[in-house]
């Protein structure tokens, strides 16, 4: 059972890779950045992108390796997977010493929001649907 939801409207950040567990179960995962843009007070433009690794299973996983791309548009309705010893963000050293934070996230549903062709709009694929709906 799910207690909360986080959606993310972002672009993929790299192609998806997709491995498949022992037992023969598909996963895929992807990275989307979520960026925001805003003026502050001095009246300067600020840009800020949030990157989130993303993880898709069965089906749905087969389905977002065979149809994302870099670059492309996506919303992800899933569930955080926060660190289990701190109940936050994973963080981690970057290699020039920096510290960075990994927000993971399981999907449940995927909307593909980039056109696949002129006039054509997105389309969504949930955890439990088995087809594509086109």
């Amino acid at each position: 059972m799910t207690y909360h939801t986080i959606i993310i409207i972002g672009n993929l950040g790299t192609d998806p890779e997709m491995r498949y567990t022992p037992d023969g179960s598909a996963v895929c995962d992807f990275n989307v950045a979520a960026n925001e843009s805003y003026t502050n007070r001095e009246g300067e433009r600020v840009d800020k992108t949030v990157w989130f690794k993303i993880t898709a299973w069965r089906k749905l996983a087969e389905t977002c390796n065979a149809y994302l791309q870099k670059g492309k548009k996506v919303l992800v309705e899933g569930r955080l997977n926060p660190d289990p010893n701190t109940g936050r963000p994973k963080v981690w050293e970057r290699q020039d010493g920096t510290s960075g934070a990994n927000y993971e996230v399981t999907a449940q549903t995927v909307r593909f929001l980039s056109p696949r062709g002129e006039g054509e709009g997105g389309y969504q694929v949930k955890e439990d649907e088995g087809e594509i709906p086109f």
